[in-house]
């Protein structure tokens, strides 16, 4: 398949699977797709880090997750500006066939990589892995599958609202998983040898 008949398909499945909304759902979307409306979710779980693992080795993992968001917004906003991909909302064949923008356009103007299901994806496997390879008693399922249910959603969401096609979804949670890992290794390398 080469590039072109690519992009057409990641276009038609964007459009089909945006055209899905409804009006009585766009709030939904939108609320998760705000990233502010997460931050005391986020305090949550830094709490929970350092009770569970004691401040030294929480602590560890909370700055993990900060230099992961940290790395993974850069380069996403970096790849935005160098790839130069419109959002679906800025799309003219997007526009012609009816892609549904419920809140307006969303800025900037370049989608690819989404950012959000970066870091969604790579907080989920970070903090997931935060827990269970420091705290290896515990499986942690639970949090394990609500927090990667989570940050499916909030990635869906970000289609919803026209903010990205498909494939920059894709493109995003791919590179959040493989930052995450990376991060959540060095991480645990650090609380296991260096970390009493």
């Amino acid at each position: 398949m080469n590039l072109d008949a690519l992009i057409q398909l990641d276009q038609r499945l964007t459009l089909w699977l945006n055209q899905l909304g409804t009006p009585a759902w766009d709030p939904f979307w939108l609320l998760l797709s705000d990233i502010k409306i997460w931050f005391p979710a986020y305090a949550v779980v830094m709490g929970c880090l350092i009770w569970k693992l004691g401040w030294k080795k929480g602590l560890a993992v909370i700055l993990s997750l900060v230099v992961m968001v940290v790395l993974i917004d850069q380069t996403a906003n970096a790849v935005k500006d160098g790839v130069g991909r419109l959002r679906p909302c800025f799309n003219a064949w997007m526009i012609a066939n009816g892609i549904r923008t419920p809140y307006g356009v969303i800025r900037p103007l370049y989608g690819f990589f989404s950012g959000h299901a970066a870091n969604s994806f790579g907080f989920a496997v970070t903090s997931y892995l935060g827990f269970q390879l420091n705290d290896p008693k515990h499986s942690y399922k639970i949090y394990g599958w609500g927090v990667f249910i989570w940050a499916a959603l909030l990635s869906v969401s970000r289609i919803m609202m026209a903010a990205h096609f498909l494939g920059d979804i894709l493109v995003g949670t791919c590179y959040g998983l493989a930052v995450g890992l990376t991060i959540a290794g060095i991480a645990w390398w650090i609380t296991s040898k260096v970390i009493r």
